[in-house]
């Protein structure tokens, strides 16, 4: 499968921009089987409450029905970052999967909401780590701070996962996180993980670009730099096999060992 990244300036606030956006990348990678958008790509991240409140949308809503159309026109899977407003009014900071046919898989809300700037706006989303199948591959979803807690990736890689996607808005000082936190879950866990981040400014924030696809064995088939970028890489199923015939992380687990962990 290969897999295309679009790293970019944030645009917020401006939703009928970005779908523009995300159709002509879209119309540049139709090469690639899924393409990966940052974190809130939709509406930008650092927009404050009431904007975010203005501009979240249903799972099913219009601009959902947008991107499923740009998908199936292209012929290319999307996962977009997007504020969510539940049937019962939470709004959530959420991802969203659209295969090539315009379905859509899979909705994912963050769970581990990253400091006041979260917590100011978004839910925490609940305990569901949504696993779906895409072009023969097992695809696990993560947003951005939910990849710094180890737990999250190992639990997606036990559940059979074998790409974990983490559209991300991650900032200077965190670039270590772009840098080496990414290559070892990847690592870890024996899987590939697909990190889609912002470059440029938005308010005070300076974003650290650098996204990446980690291999299960700590290489990077694709990497970005600190601008623009358009990255594309290719899933390689033989890798990822001789990785873990010499990474044997998940077989030599003693769960046993760890269950006091999980209790403080």
């Amino acid at each position: 499968m290969r897999v295309a990244l679009y790293q970019c300036p944030p645009r917020p606030l401006d939703v009928a921009g970005n779908l523009q956006r995300l159709h002509q990348v879209a119309m540049e990678a139709t090469d690639a089987d899924l393409l990966v958008l940052p974190e809130m790509f939709l509406s930008g991240y650092n927009i404050g409450l009431e904007a975010v409140g203005a501009l979240a949308e249903a799972q099913d809503g219009p601009s959902a029905q947008r991107i499923a159309a740009i998908a199936q026109a292209a012929g290319t899977a999307i996962l977009y970052g997007y504020p969510e407003r539940s049937d019962d009014g939470q709004i959530y900071n959420a991802v969203q999967l659209i295969d090539a046919q315009g379905q859509r898989l899979c909705n994912y809300r963050k769970t581990h909401l990253f400091g006041d700037l979260d917590h100011s706006m978004f839910s925490a989303g609940e305990d569901d780590f949504p696993l779906v199948e895409l072009d023969g591959w097992k695809l696990g979803f993560l947003i951005c701070y939910d990849i710094e807690f180890p737990e999250n990736a190992r639990r997606l890689a036990l559940a059979g996962a074998e790409l974990i996607l983490v559209p991300t808005a991650n900032m200077i000082p965190y670039d270590f996180v772009a840098d080496v936190t990414i290559r070892a879950r990847a690592f870890e866990n024996q899987c590939y993980v697909a990190y889609a981040n912002y470059c440029g400014h938005e308010e005070q924030i300076r974003y650290c670009g650098q996204s990446s696809i980690a291999a299960p064995d700590g290489s990077r088939i694709a990497l970005a730099g600190l601008d623009e970028a358009l990255i594309i890489g290719t899933l390689d199923r033989q890798l990822m096999g001789e990785s873990r015939a010499l990474n044997r992380y998940l077989s030599d687990r003693r769960p046993e060992l760890y269950d006091d962990l999980s209790k403080r």
